[in-house]
């Protein structure tokens, strides 16, 4: 055998055995109640029309990696009795999904019931695996860390036949801990998910506390529909599911990345009415980036979609306890062409016009046009658009590192499968104060090798 195809053999050899032999085994799976569970006082929560429109929305996932605990701390049965307090107090995870079919008018309609049936805990090991292996150089993403994740592929609807609303996952390694979750976004949205896990982490670290306080649900429901909403059973037909090829990758921008792309956009603008925050920077500087690269014609449209917490502006305003999804996609829309013939704060400020759009009519507006002319809930597949486009989820004020279950704070913060639409980018707070890190998930259209060497080398040259 030539000395090039032995080796060639050899190189592919090792690759199958190191995969071969990572393992991440399953110890349990659990279902955990609310400590107390109060049947009189049942509750049932209807769903809005921005709820509703997240029926085929597939579950976010994220996820902390920790330092191993001493192995005298058993930390799993600590883990499930606090949280099984925690879903006392934030109890809507622990219910389920209901659909009703209303035979007079053929169509359906859905509600949460907090019976308390529990959220779905799952006790995980991969002894081979280390800190190592997940926090790969230049932000790789290793190809074993979908198994770190509790509801891979599982799309809101699926809540009606088998699904919980909440799925964790605790996966002991070899020198480490990663926590990770997905939640139904129809009844609840970020800002809800992490003060729940920080209520959660501090259950653990210092047992129950009566200054928690309980949450507050989700009281905005627009004059002049009548809930639980009704929608045409035709709308409610099954979806193929769709598991396209993507590619991932977390770019970390420093605070010196930052300062300079906004000290930049805000100099590109030149106006002192308006200024370019610095996540709208960031954000424009990665779309900018991804479309110049893609490959995609001129004439086609692109998306940029920004996750906008609607508490302050709605009104009256809704405060900060609120629990449930009030959450909307601000949308900026232009073509290739438009976009590239721009600059960075041309960029960032088509971004802060379609935040600033959000605003409690446009919110009502929303409502009242989709209960008018109902459609099937929105899918992130199965149009162009969608593809050549990109979501921007989570957000660097979620505090990820605050939480502490007794044995330290996370080191690291990673997103979950994606469901492959264009491109999904998860933004977390830097472990350095004033940094960044970005969990990009792209579909083959968006991808490109020139773009991933770019962006890792502007990171590392800044």
């Amino acid at each position: 055998m030539p000395f090039d195809l032995f080796l060639s053999y050899k190189v592919f050899h090792l690759l199958f055995y190191r995969r071969k032999m990572v393992e991440v085994t399953v110890i349990s799976s659990t279902m955990v109640r609310p400590e107390n569970i109060n049947q009189t006082g049942r509750q049932k929560i209807h769903l809005t029309p921005h709820d509703l429109d997240l029926l085929y929305l597939f579950y976010p996932q994220r996820g902390l990696l920790f330092h191993k605990p001493d192995p005298e701390n058993s930390i799993i049965p600590r883990l499930m009795a606090s949280l099984s307090t925690a879903l006392e107090i934030y109890f809507p995870f622990a219910g389920r999904l209901v659909k009703v079919n209303n035979h007079e008018d053929d169509t359906v309609s859905f509600y949460i019931d907090c019976d308390g049936l529990g959220a779905k805990f799952v006790h995980a090991k991969a002894e081979s695996i280390t800190v190592n292996d997940v926090l790969q150089s230049h932000g790789s993403v290793p190809y074993f860390i979908s198994k770190f994740f509790p509801a891979n592929n599982v799309q809101s609807r699926d809540a009606l036949v088998s699904e919980p609303l909440l799925a964790l996952q605790v996966t002991e390694m070899k020198d480490g801990v990663f926590i990770s979750f997905g939640y139904n976004h129809m009844v609840a949205d970020g800002t809800c998910f992490w003060k729940f896990f920080h209520t959660w982490s501090k259950i653990c670290l210092n047992g129950s506390d009566p200054s928690i306080q309980s949450i507050v649900l989700k009281d905005w429901f627009c004059d002049g529909i009548d809930y639980p909403v009704h929608v045409p059973v035709l709308e409610m037909e099954t979806l193929p599911r769709w598991e396209p090829s993507t590619k991932e990758r977390v770019f970390h921008l420093s605070k010196k990345n930052i300062l300079d792309l906004k000290a930049k956009a805000n100099n590109e603008i030149d106006t002192n009415d308006l200024k370019i925050s610095s996540l709208q920077a960031v954000v424009a500087y990665l779309w900018l980036s991804i479309i110049r690269h893609s490959g995609l014609n001129r004439e086609e449209e692109t998306q940029c979609n920004v996750a906008a917490d609607m508490r302050p502006r709605l009104n009256p305003l809704l405060k900060k306890e609120c629990f449930g999804n009030v959450t909307n996609l601000a949308t900026a829309t232009t073509t290739v062409g438009e976009l590239l013939d721009h600059g960075l704060g041309w960029t960032a400020l088509q971004i802060s016009k379609s935040v600033r759009s959000e605003t409690n009519e446009s919110y009502e507006v929303f409502a009242k046009n989709w209960v008018r002319n109902v459609k099937r809930p929105k899918t992130s597949f199965g149009s162009r658009l969608a593809n050549n486009s990109l979501i921007i989820s989570s957000s660097p004020r979620f505090e990820v590192y605050e939480h502490d279950f007794g044995w330290g704070k996370p080191i690291a913060a990673r997103a979950g499968p994606a469901d492959g639409a264009g491109g999904m980018l998860v933004m977390f707070r830097g472990v350095e104060e004033g940094s960044i890190d970005v969990h990009a998930t792209l579909n083959s259209s968006l991808w490109s090798g020139v773009l991933v060497n770019l962006l890792t080398n502007d990171m590392v040259g800044q």
